[in-house]
C-alpha cells in the first residue's frame, strides 16, 4: 500500500535525477520497487512473478500454486510453506547523477520477518522483526547500470524451533499457538521467539498460516548533506487564545554547518529558528503557536478539526520537508480512589468521555491485500455505529499509518496496544533489544496522531500468570525457571515499553546550572523526607546521571515506582521545580497521550 505523497514523490524522481545533483534544490529523493519481483523456494530455481508489498501465500495464490486457503479444510494442506526458505529478487537502474549523492540507503517499512538482504552479491542488512523499520547502506555497494536486489527470507518456524532448544526451559503459551495443527515438530510452541504478528500462529478465531514475505514498501532514498529522520510535534499548552507547540527535529547531517527550520501549517509560516547541525544524528526543537485553536474531539462530541503541519530544513536554499497532521486536545487519564475502588475514565479536553468501543484485530492474515477502502469502511462502520474508541490488540500488528490517519479524521481514539498477547516471552539480552528498538520505531511512528490515547503493554499475559495457573504450575516444575520468566515479564513490561513511551513524549531543555540546582534541592527533600545523608547523596547522583541518559527522568520515575517505593511525591515536586526553571514536560509518564 502507497501514500499519495510517496506516489508523487517517485514520479517526481526521474526528473530530479535529470539534474545536475549540485544544483538540485532537493536535498533529498526517493524512489519505490514497485515491480519487476520475482521469488523462488530456496535451492529449486523456480522464479515466478511476486508483488511487493506481499506475500509467499499471496504470490503462491498468484502463480496457482496452492488453493485458497480459506476454502475448506486447504489451510491444513499449506503448512509446508512456513518451514522452507524463501527469496525474492529485483533489479533497478542507478545513474552517474544519483550515485553521486552523499548517502544513499535502502528503507524497508517492513520485512517479515527473518530476511538477508543483498545488493550486487553484498550483504547489506539482516533483519529479525517484523515490526521495525530497517534502514541499509548501500552506497558502497551500488554501481552506474544495473543492480540487484536480492532478499532471503529463512522459515521462521526453522529459526523459532533454534531459539526453542537453547532456551532451556519451556516458556508459557496458550494454546492459540496451533503448533501441532501447524506440524510443528514435537508440536513447539515457537511464536514467542520471534517478533511477529502472534496471530499467524493460529487464534482460537482464525486459521494458522505462517507467512513470510516483504510485507510493506521498499524504498531507495538519496540525499545531500541532511536529511529528516523525524518531525515530533509536542503540544505544550492550549487555551482558548492559543496552543503552543515544540516541533523538535531529527536530523542526520553529514557535517557541521548551519540550517534553517520553519513549520508551517497549511503554507502559513509559523516560526523558523537558524541552527547548527552537528554531525550525525541530534535533534532540534522549534517553538510555535496556534491563535484560536479549533479542538480535535472524539466522534459525537465534536468536529476532530486537523492541523497540516510541514517542517523544513533549509541549507543554503536545497530543502527537505516533513508533513504531519495533528489534532489539539488534551486526554487525560483519571485513576482516582473511592470508596469502590479506583477510576479509570478519560478526559478529553476537560470533559469526561464514555468510551464506546471495539476490539479490532487485523483485517486479513494476508496484511498487504487489506486496501485503503477496506479500513475506511471499517473506521467509518465504527464512527457510524456511535463508537469513539478501538482497542488494537496485541496479537496482531501496529497497524499501517492510513488505519490512525482515518481515525483521526473520524474522531475515533485508539488503545493501542503492544504486540503481546496470551504467552510469557523471552528474556535474554538480544530478544530485549530487539523490542526496544520495536518499541522506539512504532512510538516515533503514531506518536503524532490525535488518535493515540493510550499505550498498553500485553493482551492477557499478566491474567495468564496469576489467573490461569502458570504460575503455579511453572514454581511447581522450577522455582528459579519461574523467576526467570517473570523477570522478563518485568523487564519487557515494566522497564522497555514504558520507558519508550515516557522517552517519546519527554522533550528538554536543561541549563546545566539549574540541573546542578535541581539536584541539590531534590537532595534537601530527601534529607527531610528522613533518608540518611548517604542515601540521599545516591540518589541525587542518580537523577543527575539519568538527566543524561536517553530517557531523561523516566529511568528514574520508573525506578522509583517499582523498586524504593518511597514517596513518589519527592520526584513530583523536584520535577516542577525544575519545570519551572527551564524544563519543558508533557505528559511525562506513563500511557496517555501527551496533554
Amino acid at each position: 500500500m502507497r501514500l499519495a505523497s510517496v506516489q508523487v514523490i517517485a514520479l517526481m524522481v526521474v526528473a530530479l535525477w535529470g539534474c545536475n545533483v549540485e544544483k538540485d534544490k532537493n536535498l533529498m529523493v526517493q524512489q519505490e520497487f514497485v515491480g519487476n519481483w520475482m521469488f523462488n523456494e530456496v535451492g529449486k530455481n523456480e522464479w515466478l512473478p511476486a508483488t511487493v508489498p506481499g506475500t509467499v501465500h499471496t504470490d503462491l495464490l498468484a502463480n496457482q500454486k496452492i488453493e485458497d486457503p480459506f476454502y475448506r479444510l486447504n489451510e491444513h494442506n499449506l503448512q509446508w510453506i512456513d518451514k522452507v526458505d524463501w527469496e525474492y529478487k529485483t533489479s533497478f537502474t542507478v545513474d552517474k547523477l544519483l550515485i553521486k549523492r552523499d548517502k544513499i540507503e535502502l528503507d524497508f517499512k517492513g520485512l517479515d520477518t527473518y530476511a538477508e538482504v543483498f545488493v550486487n552479491g553484498e550483504k547489506v542488512l539482516e533483519a529479525d522483526n517484523m515490526f521495525r523499520e530497517w534502514h541499509a547502506d548501500v552506497k558502497k555497494v551500488l554501481k552506474v547500470g544495473t543492480n540487484e536486489l536480492h532478499i532471503v527470507l529463512r522459515s521462521p518456524i526453522n529459526e523459532g524451533i533454534k531459539k526453542y532448544d537453547a532456551q532451556g526451559y519451556v516458556i508459557p503459551v496458550s494454546d492459540n499457538d496451533q503448533a501441532v495443527n501447524g506440524e510443528v515438530e514435537g508440536g513447539k510452541m515457537v511464536s514467542v521467539y520471534t517478533r511477529k504478528a502472534g496471530y499467524h500462529f493460529g487464534w482460537d478465531w482464525g486459521p494458522r498460516l505462517v507467512t513470510s514475505g516483504i510485507w510493506r514498501p521498499v524504498t531507495l532514498i538519496a540525499w545531500n548533506e541532511a536529511k529528516i529522520e523525524n518531525l515530533q510535534i509536542v503540544q505544550n499548552k492550549v487555551s482558548d487564545e492559543k496552543a503552543t507547540f515544540t516541533a523538535v527535529f531529527e536530523i542526520h547531517a553529514i557535517k557541521n554547518e548551519e540550517a534553517t527550520l520553519s513549520v508551517n501549517n497549511d503554507s502559513i509560516p509559523l516560526a523558523s529558528a537558524t541552527v547548527q547541525l552537528k554531525k550525525d544524528v541530534a535533534k532540534y526543537s522549534v517553538d510555535f503557536e496556534i491563535e484560536n485553536p479549533k479542538l480535535w474531539w472524539t466522534n459525537g462530541l465534536g468536529d476532530p478539526h486537523l492541523y497540516n503541519i510541514l517542517g523544513t530544513l533549509n541549507i543554503d536554499g536545497r530543502k527537505a520537508s516533513e508533513g504531519t497532521r495533528i489534532g489539539i486536545r488534551t486526554l487525560e487519564l483519571v485513576r482516582d480512589k473511592d470508596d469502590n475502588g479506583t477510576s479509570f475514565y478519560f478526559k478529553l479536553n476537560g470533559h469526561p468521555v464514555f468510551m464506546k468501543g471495539a476490539n479490532y484485530i487485523p483485517n486479513d492474515v494476508f496484511l498487504p491485500r487489506v486496501t485503503e477502502e477496506n479500513y475506511r469502511t471499517v473506521v467509518e462502520t465504527a464512527k457510524n455505529s456511535n463508537i469513539n474508541m478501538l482497542r488494537v490488540w496485541g496479537g496482531g500488528v501496529y497497524e499501517d499509518d492510513i488505519f490512525y490517519k482515518l481515525c483521526d479524521e473520524n474522531g475515533i481514539l485508539v488503545w493501542q496496544d503492544f504486540m503481546f498477547a496470551c504467552a510469557m516471552f523471552p528474556g535474554d539480552e538480544a530478544f530485549l533489544a530487539n523490542v526496544k528498538q520495536e518499541a522506539i520505531d512504532n512510538v516515533k511512528r503514531l506518536r503524532n496522531h490525535p488518535s493515540i490515547g493510550l499505550w498498553c503493554g500485553n493482551n492477557e499475559i499478566l491474567a495468564a500468570w496469576f489467573g490461569w495457573g502458570w504460575k503455579q504450575k511453572e514454581e511447581a516444575k522450577s522455582k528459579e525457571n519461574a523467576d526467570k520468566i517473570w523477570q522478563s515479564y518485568i523487564d519487557i513490561f515494566h522497564k522497555i515499553l514504558p520507558n519508550v513511551v515516557a522517552t517519546a513524549r519527554f522533550i528538554w531543555k536543561v541549563s546545566f546550572v539549574y540541573l546542578i540546582l535541581g539536584v541539590i534541592t531534590f537532595g534537601v527533600i530527601l534529607l527531610y523526607k528522613g533518608l540518611s545523608l548517604d542515601k540521599a547523596f545516591f540518589h541525587s547522583l542518580w537523577i543527575f546521571f539519568a538527566a543524561f541518559d536517553t530517557g531523561g527522568f523516566a529511568p528514574y520515575a520508573q525506578n522509583i515506582n517499582y523498586y524504593h517505593s518511597f514517596h513518589l511525591e519527592m520526584a513530583t515536586i523536584v520535577f516542577m521545580i525544575l519545570g519551572a526553571i527551564n524544563f519543558n514536560f508533557t505528559s511525562l509518564f506513563i500511557f496517555p497521550s501527551a496533554k
